[in-house]
């Protein structure tokens, strides 16, 4: 079995976050990666290559983190780079009309079930803007439902109750309380939101009875990847699907994160559900940003220039080099058995850290299957939706779980609200590391 390695020297880590708070607020720039997560600090990665990262003293992790599900292809992918050098040396960008945007969306559309045509955007905040304002442009209505513990980005009317809180703060179920994400966002943005909790049949059919008829759009995650990994009952994408048909509502399918991994048409191809819009981004370029808005013509042809279009501009919007990444990665997706090969791998690592915790009796479920997965520390045998998270996940068990895999060779973010991610690079051998890290690491959890 492949040895775990000890990564607790980080000098030169701790001296470039001391640097990187001169320049930057909370020495980095978002959130997720300083020290509202890492404590004392950010490990600060320099290289990457397959399956594995090294920071700045050296140290050599296994990432199961994956630039948050962007790596699908891992780290410096041999056809990626070759592609990238080709077309910088061609010209990076012109923000003009380019052959390899066209190529880029033919790929697209061969691979997603409900893709007649694709606008692509520069991020995944940036396509769920977009695919809600189509929306709003298509109904004639202002209104949209947002699940309590989805994030879609950092859009004004997205953010609220997107991150976790006491379960008393919560309300009641029938009427979620609404707290906000952030500050600077004017009480009136939310006016046109309808909350609702997920995962749950007999709220989704009350709250579409009280606000359907005003509803332009409901906007979900297939899988909630904001809250760890949880996955949708059995029957309830389905029954969305139904009830927002049946009020004249848009079914908005966010596969920003589960986009073009858990099979070659995301979410949408792996449940069987077709949406009116679907928006993607992560996977889909494989570590360059981009975003993407998708349906059909009926709807995404309102961005068509004239009187009452939709506006939508973008200097760097079909960004070449991107675009030529992209087209690239959907090949290499497409070869046979990649996502079967995706599949066994993920459902490895959980059933070896399933093995590891029931042995070492520790009260921990893992949530998931295939390329995505997360642990949670509880008695509870699954998390099912927001409130669950809220109420019984222990993230600081988890934290502490994660810092003490970090010094053991296994880079992973010790946020609970995320998720672990399984590469095309990830082998076998990096899964028996990752088991052999929890076996250690379970005997020093307190």
């Amino acid at each position: 079995m492949p040895q775990t390695s000890e990564t607790r020297n980080r000098t030169s880590s701790q001296q470039w976050f001391v640097r990187a708070q001169q320049s930057l607020v909370d020495g980095v720039n978002s959130p997720s990666r300083g020290p509202a997560v890492y404590s004392p600090g950010p490990i600060v990665l320099e290289r990457g290559h397959g399956s594995r990262v090294w920071d700045a003293d050296g140290n050599e992790y296994v990432d199961f983190m994956m630039s948050f599900g962007a790596l699908i292809q891992g780290h410096a992918h041999p056809t990626l780079v070759k592609t990238v050098s080709s077309a910088m040396a061609e010209g990076s960008h012109f923000a003009a009309a380019t052959s390899a945007e066209v190529e880029a969306a033919e790929r697209f559309r061969r691979m997603v079930p409900s893709a007649e045509v694709v606008r692509f955007t520069n991020t995944g905040s940036e396509a769920t803007m977009l695919a809600l304002r189509l929306a709003r442009a298509h109904t004639g209505r202002r209104k949209f439902l947002k699940f309590e513990g989805h994030y879609h980005g950092w859009y004004d009317p997205f953010l609220l109750n997107a991150h976790s809180h006491p379960l008393e703060q919560l309300g009641p179920i029938e009427e979620p309380a609404r707290i906000p994400d952030s500050e600077g966002i004017p009480a009136s943005t939310f006016d046109d939101v309808v909350l609702s909790p997920w995962n749950n049949v007999a709220a989704l059919e009350a709250v579409l009875t009280r606000h359907g008829h005003e509803l332009a759009a409901v906007i979900t995650e297939p899988i909630m990847a904001n809250m760890g990994c949880i996955l949708p009952r059995d029957g309830y994408l389905e029954r969305m699907r139904a009830l927002t048909r049946d009020c004249g509502a848009l079914l908005i399918l966010d596969e920003v994160v589960t986009g073009f991994r858990y099979a070659p048409g995301g979410c949408q191809e792996y449940y069987g559900v077709e949406p009116d819009l679907s928006t993607f981004g992560k996977a889909l370029g494989a570590g360059f940003p981009v975003g993407a808005v998708t349906g059909p013509r009926s709807i995404l042809e309102r961005m068509g220039w004239g009187e009452h279009m939709v506006l939508h501009y973008g200097t760097f919007n079909g960004h070449r080099l991107t675009m030529k990444v992209i087209a690239a990665n959907l090949d290499i997706l497409s070869a046979d058995n990649t996502y079967r090969q995706l599949h066994e791998v993920g459902d490895a690592a959980i059933t070896g850290l399933r093995e590891v915790f029931r042995r070492r009796g520790v009260n921990a479920v893992v949530q998931g299957f295939g390329p995505m997965f997360q642990i949670y520390f509880t008695e509870r045998d699954r998390i099912r939706d927001y409130r669950d998270y809220c109420r019984y996940a222990d993230t600081k068990r988890y934290s502490r779980f994660v810092h003490l895999l970090l010094e053991r060779g296994i880079y992973m973010t010790p946020s609970n609200g995320l998720h672990w991610i399984i590469s095309t690079a990830h082998t076998e051998a990096d899964i028996e590391t990752l088991v052999e890290a929890a076996d250690q690491v379970c005997s020093k959890l307190s």
